[in-house]
């Protein structure tokens, strides 16, 4: 399941150039208690990456558990084959990517233990290109 969405506003966007902004503010995420998995830097990821983590995840709670993902890839990447040649058009879009500010949560775990849901978190952070951290809430 390749995470994209599901209708947009255009086609094909204008390609990112500046890494998003750190918020400042704290993402209030629920009363009940949980394990988040935060990210210490700014980045842009796309599906296939988001998709790995979370299966990496689940692998290692065997389905256990509640896993919700609250970053979605909405901004589309396009480019054009390199055999081609100038003009015609822009290309289709190829992938998927989602903006990444730091301190924002990407994986929230709950309804499992600290000893299980920790390693679990930990093996879809290796899976993600940046600096992360887990948190208890």
């Amino acid at each position: 399941m390749l995470m994209q969405p599901k209708k947009t506003k255009y086609r094909k966007y204008y390609k990112p150039r500046v890494l998003p902004k750190a918020s400042s503010q704290t993402q209030n995420l629920g009363p009940f208690s949980s394990l988040n998995l935060v990210a210490l830097e700014s980045a842009y990821l796309n599906g296939r990456q988001i998709e790995a983590a979370r299966q990496g995840i689940r692998r290692k709670l065997k389905r256990r558990g509640r896993l919700k993902i609250l970053m979605l890839p909405d901004i589309g990447i396009s480019n054009k084959s390199s055999g081609a040649r100038m003009g015609k058009g822009k290309g289709k879009v190829s992938h998927w990517v989602g903006a990444l500010a730091s301190g924002r949560t990407i994986f929230q775990l709950t309804g499992i233990s600290l000893k299980e849901g920790i390693p679990a978190l930990q093996c879809g952070a290796n899976k993600l290109p940046l600096k992360l951290k887990i948190c208890q809430q």
